[in-house]
């Protein structure tokens, strides 16, 4: 029986992996790697330094295929169907032609597997479409979300109140009445920029745990051009942008 391991390898500093991690690592005979471009070698080079840092003993080999692209400007819930269809072609020709039986095989997945990653829900449509049989185990990381307050050092909660994770298009709608404290991801419009609540506190960062990682931290409405600006600076500089946030209600910095 082929098996598999989806591993998440953190938010983008290395010493981020668990011990878990670590050794489902050295379990594995082939690594799964997505191009997803010149702009963003640097995660495939992460990938590459975290196996030759942790892997002992053993031989390994890569294999890389193009990564599909999500067409835009149309309706987005269709737009990521279509795209998790199109990966779930690659994944399946990379697991029948490229993974022997007996064979580990494994996906290293940005931060956590559960968190805003579709690795998950294209394994499972395989398993049910029956063209391949395969086992597979999640080994969870570190996610930019956790990151992100570790690096701000500030609790995600506040005591006995809850927390909503969304992205910037709900946040669109309005900051949510029901929680004090709002994590927001893939917000590609700088949607924060546009809330009129002048009590919002605000905690960002851009490529949390690498050797770019910004960080900025204040009252919204004091720094929110502040980091509109930064953020269209590192994504001209770099080619592209990986960022979250986290708001919270009040004037008390987040306590």
């Amino acid at each position: 029986m082929k098996k598999l391991l989806v591993i998440g390898i953190g938010a983008g500093d290395p010493d981020y992996i668990t011990l878990q991690a670590v050794k489902a690592l050295n379990q594995v005979d082939v690594f799964f790697i997505l191009d997803k471009g010149n702009s963003k070698d640097k995660l495939i080079h992460l990938r590459r330094e975290i196996c030759e840092r942790y892997i002992s003993g053993r031989d390994y080999r890569f294999v890389e295929a193009g990564s599909p692209e999500r067409e835009r400007g149309g309706e987005y819930d269709a737009a990521v169907k279509d795209l998790n269809l199109a990966k779930q072609q690659v994944f399946e020709r990379l697991i029948g032609e490229e993974l022997g039986e007996g064979e580990c095989g494994a996906f290293l997945v940005w931060g956590d597997p559960s968190l805003y990653d579709s690795t998950l829900r294209i394994l499972q449509a395989i398993l049910r479409d029956g063209r391949l049989a395969f086992e597979y185990e999640v080994i969870p990381g570190i996610s930019s979300i956790q990151a992100l307050a570790a690096r701000h050092k500030v609790p995600l909660n506040r005591i006995g109140r809850s927390i909503e994770i969304t992205t910037g298009r709900r946040l669109a709608e309005g900051f949510p009445s029901n929680v004090d404290s709002v994590v927001v991801m893939l917000d590609a419009e700088d949607t924060y920029t546009r809330l009129d609540a002048p009590d919002l506190y605000i905690y960002w960062g851009a490529y949390v745990g690498t050797p770019d990682e910004i960080l900025i931290a204040g009252k919204l409405k004091d720094v929110a051009a502040d980091i509109a600006r930064t953020r269209q600076q590192a994504r001209e500089a770099n080619g592209w942008i990986m960022d979250t946030y986290l708001l919270r209600r009040g004037d008390d910095e987040g306590v």
